[in-house]
């Protein structure tokens, strides 16, 4: 079966941990887990949602994916049926069997009806037939983490923040913020969890791949970025800091 994927020539760096199993670093708001066995579409589909702003892991068989599945540290999980070793079915039931509902996109071949239909009833929350345009995955993956979170929009309003999530763009007393991609990243976590506090540690988790080295204060440096580009030049910041706790998002300007 071909594809027609058509990506930017960016390729991002990719670590191997194990003969199937690969990491991608990258500094994001949410985290992607994408278990699909034929290496062009995992690949293609890694590097979509790695130039998108996520954090992704990937493993290329179903053993390492549910390894990784249980872990619980995905915001979503791009799980194709036919694997090896342990089949999609079987880790989409044995993740809600625990209790786990992270939302799971299927991927699909267009004669797997009965696949879809099973799916679905063990607990998918959505599914996509192959050959697929990558835009639409990213889409539905947008979609599925803001069903996540509650939120039937696109847009989150924080005080006087407004922020686009498809389209990526914030603003600021109604002024267009210039925000890099990591910075956007950080500052959707933060909004998502609006009103309350986000650890250094969860900020992390987000952020960086299993491997990363925790010690590193690459977290304050960009909630030092964000200040500089959110806050007015005398006054409280609308990101405080809880001593020993972490961070809140209050998107107050006094």
């Amino acid at each position: 079966m071909g594809f027609l994927i058509i990506l930017s020539s960016l390729i991002p760096r990719i670590r191997v941990v194990s003969p199937w199993v690969t990491v991608v670093p990258k500094i994001c708001s949410m985290r992607v887990l994408v278990v699909e066995d034929y290496e062009p579409v995992r690949n293609a589909v890694v590097q979509a949602l790695t130039e998108e702003g996520y954090a992704v892991d990937s493993a290329d068989n179903g053993r390492d994916g549910l390894w990784y599945a249980k872990s619980g540290e995905h915001n979503v999980i791009v799980l194709d049926i036919l694997l090896p070793h342990v089949n999609g079915i079987e880790i989409l039931q044995t993740l809600r069997s625990s209790e786990n509902h992270v939302p799971v996109l299927l991927l699909t071949a267009l004669d797997e009806v009965d696949h879809r239909i099973k799916g679905l009833d063990s607990g998918a929350d959505d599914y996509l037939v192959k050959p697929f345009a990558i835009a639409e995955l990213i889409a539905r993956v947008r979609a599925l983490l803001r069903r996540s979170y509650g939120d039937g929009t696109s847009t989150i309003e924080v005080g006087a923040l407004r922020i686009d999530t498809v389209a990526r763009l914030v603003y600021c007393n109604n002024k267009a913020v210039d925000l890099t991609a990591r910075e956007y990243s950080l500052l959707e976590l933060l909004a998502r969890r609006r009103g309350k506090v986000v650890s250094r540690a969860e900020i992390w988790k987000s952020i960086y791949d299993f491997q990363a080295d925790s010690s590193s204060n690459v977290v304050d440096v960009y909630i030092g970025y964000l200040r500089k580009k959110l806050d007015l030049p005398e006054g409280p910041s609308m990101i405080q800091t809880r001593r020993g706790l972490g961070y809140v998002l209050t998107g107050r300007l006094e």
